[in-house]
């Protein structure tokens, strides 16, 4: 079986999933082959360039004219698009890979939900840190009651690219486009992790908002332009989104988690951290140290570094010999593996949007215990 693939989006995510197609087969020759058909976006220009780049046929300048006629649509656009395209392809079941968050609102992820139950097609939405082998190796040691009862866990997504406030204004700085700031750019990703990890929902939550800078330069603008009084001319946007959040949750079986992402944590470059606490033992992940799992068990005085590079470890048997260690690009040549083994075999994928919409409604109402000041409930 040969797969047609469409991408929505080909900047910084879709170069991304075009090289863990590219990789794919020379990696994992059990997983379908993939046909990179068409490439769509708005820029003619760019598009021609980037249809080159990254090993595609041909491109459009409408989804609509391509929904229908690729088997698998991913959707890499900014989250005010993820919509309406998964929508109407999956009502053409096509099956649709899409990005995270998995909407820019809870009422399009709840409509793109539904569409995803109402169709033949394979749904799935893209939180590539499941896919990390360490993350795998600590979800088992979870599962097998290693820990014990799990009572704490820490989650912080610390980035610093906005820490200049002359940096220029994006798509992620508007909540009419992106929904949230690092609170669904970041947090999602974390707030996924827990839960998967755990295998617990998060059932009530207390957050906290924060926007450090209220507008910003728009693109293209170089420096400062003063007018004949000496002020600043040059033209800026509102920041509408979040730059920081925190967040106290409750699970289902009465664990309590701590939360926070930023993008105004200086010296921080991706910096995503989990550790998790339990009765008999305790586990630390830093996808800055991806290969590695800090783990403390047992009689241990203290936490032990365990390289997860063995070829017993998820997909690690797929790579190189051990302590060659694998990078940020591997964890969506998994995920991409994964998704379209579901696809070819007709089978559910997990995450689906199911978990998209419960992350969303996580978000969701971190936002509002910020308007109101109090514990909400997803």
């Amino acid at each position: 079986m040969t797969l047609s693939v469409g991408f929505l989006g080909y900047r910084f995510i879709g170069t991304a999933h075009a090289n863990a197609l590219a990789r794919l087969g020379m990696f994992f020759p059990d997983a379908p082959a993939v046909e990179r058909d068409v490439l769509v976006g708005r820029d003619e220009e760019a598009l021609s360039e980037a249809v080159d780049q990254l090993g595609f046929d041909r491109y459009a300048t409408d989804w609509r004219d391509v929904v229908d006629e690729v088997d698998v649509f991913y959707n890499l656009g900014p989250n005010n698009v993820h919509a309406d395209p998964s929508i109407a392809a999956l009502e053409a079941d096509t099956h649709v890979f899409c990005e995270k968050p998995l909407a820019h609102t809870l009422e399009d992820a709840e409509r793109m939900t539904e569409a995803a139950r109402d169709s033949d097609a394979t749904a799935g939405v893209a939180f590539n840190y499941r896919f990390v082998p360490a993350i795998q190796y600590a979800r088992r040691l979870i599962e097998e009651g290693e820990l014990g009862d799990i009572h704490h866990v820490r989650a912080e997504y610390l980035q610093d690219w906005l820490v200049d406030p002359t940096a220029p204004w994006s798509w992620r700085n508007s909540e009419e486009i992106a929904g949230s700031g690092a609170l669904g750019d970041l947090g999602a990703h974390s707030l996924d992790l827990a839960q998967y990890l755990l295998d617990e929902q998060i059932t009530r939550v207390s957050g906290h908002l924060k926007t450090f800078v209220d507008e910003r330069p728009v693109p293209g603008e170089s420096g400062s332009a003063l007018d004949a009084e000496g002020e600043d001319t040059a033209e800026t946007r509102p920041v509408t989104v979040d730059d920081a959040y925190t967040a106290q949750v409750e699970f289902g079986n009465g664990a309590m988690g701590v939360f926070e992402a930023s993008r105004y944590a200086t010296g921080h470059k991706n910096g995503n951290v989990i550790e998790i606490n339990g009765s008999e033992g305790s586990l630390r992940f830093d996808l800055e140290r991806l290969n590695e799992l800090e783990v403390h068990t047992g009689d241990s005085r203290g936490f032990e570094t365990v390289m997860v590079t063995d070829p017993g470890d998820p997909y690690v048997d797929h790579w190189w010999p051990p302590g060659h260690v694998l990078g940020w690009e591997h964890t969506l040549i998994h995920e991409n593996y994964e998704f379209l083994t579901a696809v070819a075999s007709n089978e559910p994928h997990s995450p689906d949007f199911e978990a998209g919409l419960a992350v969303q409604r996580i978000l969701d109402a971190i936002e509002r215990s910020d308007e109101r000041g109090e514990w909400v409930s997803p």
